[in-house]
């Protein structure tokens, strides 16, 4: 067997996130928490081309390399727990390849810019790929279970929106990624 060691990808940046958050402190901690949070993705030009037909997708898969990120630990306390949990069942930004997944709003095309809302990403964070968010293949109902979060966040009836169980959530561990 080869030492796993030795694999080395490459990836380059389709484009950028524009954001007008600049630093990781007031992002929202998920794009569901992110309601009114705006951002431009700018596509590089050799990349544009790849934008056909975006247009007609009200929402998008954004993977990304999560440049801030500075090392990991496989045993982490996540945002909304205050017990130590693998890192692998958390959506901790620090991990061992530092790559972000979100499904991000698209509001309107110009050109080789995407313009999104419910982004939970700082500006300059490096795209890597988009995907189209298609909720028959996306969404699951039956058999979903969410391990430990299962009593930390809650889906409002009314408005869809995500929200954490405040009763639920020690404060100190709001700050803490």
């Amino acid at each position: 067997m080869t030492d796993p060691h030795e694999n080395v990808f490459e990836v380059r940046p389709i484009g950028y996130v524009r954001s007008e958050h600049r630093e990781p402190v007031g992002v929202p901690i998920n794009a569901a928490f992110a309601k009114g949070v705006t951002a431009r993705i700018e596509i590089l030009p050799e990349y544009a081309p790849g934008l056909q037909d975006i247009e007609g997708f009200s929402h998008l898969h954004l993977l990304v390399f999560l440049h801030r990120s500075e090392g990991y630990r496989l045993i982490t306390t996540p945002f909304a727990d205050d017990q130590l949990r693998g890192l692998f069942t958390t959506r901790s930004p620090r991990r061992p390849n530092p790559i972000g997944l979100s499904v991000v709003r698209l509001i309107k095309v110009e050109g080789n810019i995407l313009h999104v809302e419910e982004i939970d990403f700082i500006d300059g964070t490096p795209v890597l790929d988009i995907k189209p968010f298609h909720p028959q293949a996306d969404h699951r109902t039956q058999d979903v279970r969410v391990g430990w979060m299962t009593d930390k966040f809650a889906v409002d009836k009314k408005t869809g929106e995500v929200i954490y169980r405040d009763e639920l959530v020690p404060r100190q561990s709001r700050k803490k990624n």
